[in-house]
């Protein structure tokens, strides 16, 4: 979900098979049988969603944050909790990164009765060349499933960012999709979700999500990332990168214009600010961050100061724009993301227990 965030030293490798084409611009929409689904042998595989789970709050937890750190209440208040992430490479395979803290979220998670999926993200030319052919479809999805059994979770979450109409990955990223859900969908055992953006903006990475996918049994859910709006242009100091505003076009968009079921419909929120009209870098603070320095948990702005820049204003989501956010997602939607669990405060002004004190969830 954030990939400019994250620098890693050190990743084990689950697998790296080789993909069969360099060719991202290679169309081959084959359809291919279920690949290592959930199914033990015996009789015939039931290829069907599994349970829906009610209303929906999801936190990612990326890989370089510590699990400690999080109070077990706050895994409470998630009924899910993705794992960032598992990446792909130039060769189609695919690596977990830091495996023992993947263990250790599950294991606490869990515990707290919050299902885990893993978040499958990596770079776009990569994802391109893996689905440009049935071949390294099929070889990825089985390093998927394998990473979905070996340690014992849930469900998948793709983070491709993003196919695009214009090198036919649309039609590419479909299949894999359509492919990867049979397969988590043998005998009802995986979900399978997928990360897209707000949709604000017309174009290739928008439309790139076909009707098929939105509309069919194929993705459980869909994570409306409706954050991230800014500009760094000095002529634009005051655009807010996540109003409320941005989630209600999300939902007009997603869900009235094409067609995307309410039931699959989870609007995103930020669990930290950006600036505006300047730099981005090391000027995009945390939530807890920005409440240490004096912001109002209450309201969408504050004057901070960072290691890049002294006094500048900073947008972020209080409260009550929380509080109002929720409520647009029960009652148009079935949830609630935050990226990401961890930037988020642990007192009374932390954004999910305003989510879940909105939408009624006990914790």
């Amino acid at each position: 979900m954030k990939n400019f965030r994250i620098h890693l030293s050190f990743i084990l490798p689950i697998l790296i098979l080789a993909a069969s084409c360099k060719k991202p611009k290679v169309v081959d929409p084959t359809p291919t049988p279920p690949t290592g689904g959930g199914g033990t042998g015996g009789g015939t595989a039931v290829i069907a969603p599994p349970p829906a789970l009610g209303f929906n709050v999801i936190g990612y937890f990326p890989s370089y944050r510590v699990v400690a750190n999080v109070p077990d209440v706050k895994f409470r208040m998630c009924n899910v909790v993705n794992y960032a992430f598992a990446r792909i490479n130039a060769l189609g395979g695919l690596a977990v990164e830091q495996p023992a803290k993947l263990i250790e979220l599950r294991d606490k998670a869990k515990a707290q009765s919050a299902k885990v999926f893993i978040s499958v993200s990596g770079i776009e030319a990569d994802f391109a060349t893996m689905a440009a052919t049935a071949a390294g479809r099929t070889a990825f999805i089985n390093l998927c499933m394998n990473v979905v059994r070996q340690y014992n979770l849930d469900g998948i979450d793709m983070d491709w960012e993003f196919p695009k109409t214009s090198n036919g990955t649309d039609i590419t990223y479909t299949a894999l999709m359509k492919q990867l859900s049979d397969s988590c969908h043998t005998n009802s055992k995986y979900y399978l979700t997928a990360a897209i953006t707000a949709g604000k903006y017309a174009g290739s990475i928008r439309d790139a999500i076909s009707s098929e996918l939105l509309t069919g049994p194929y993705v459980d859910w869909f994570n409306i990332m409706s954050y991230d709006d800014f500009n760094t242009d000095p002529l634009y100091p005051y655009v807010h990168h996540t109003p409320l505003s941005l989630s209600t076009t999300s939902f007009n968009y997603w869900i009235t214009t094409r067609g995307m079921p309410a039931t699959k419909a989870v609007l995103g929120i930020a669990g930290y600010g950006r600036p505006s009209g300047i730099t981005q870098t090391n000027n995009v603070l945390s939530l807890d961050q920005i409440i240490m320095q004096g912001g109002n948990p209450q309201i969408d702005s504050a004057i901070v100061s960072s290691t890049a820049t002294s006094n500048y204003k900073i947008y972020y989501n209080g409260i009550a724009t929380v509080k109002r956010k929720a409520m647009l997602a029960k009652q148009r939607g079935t949830g609630i993301m935050i990226w990401e669990k961890t930037q988020d405060v642990h007192d009374n002004n932390s954004l999910l227990k305003a989510v879940c004190d909105t939408i009624g969830r006990t914790y």
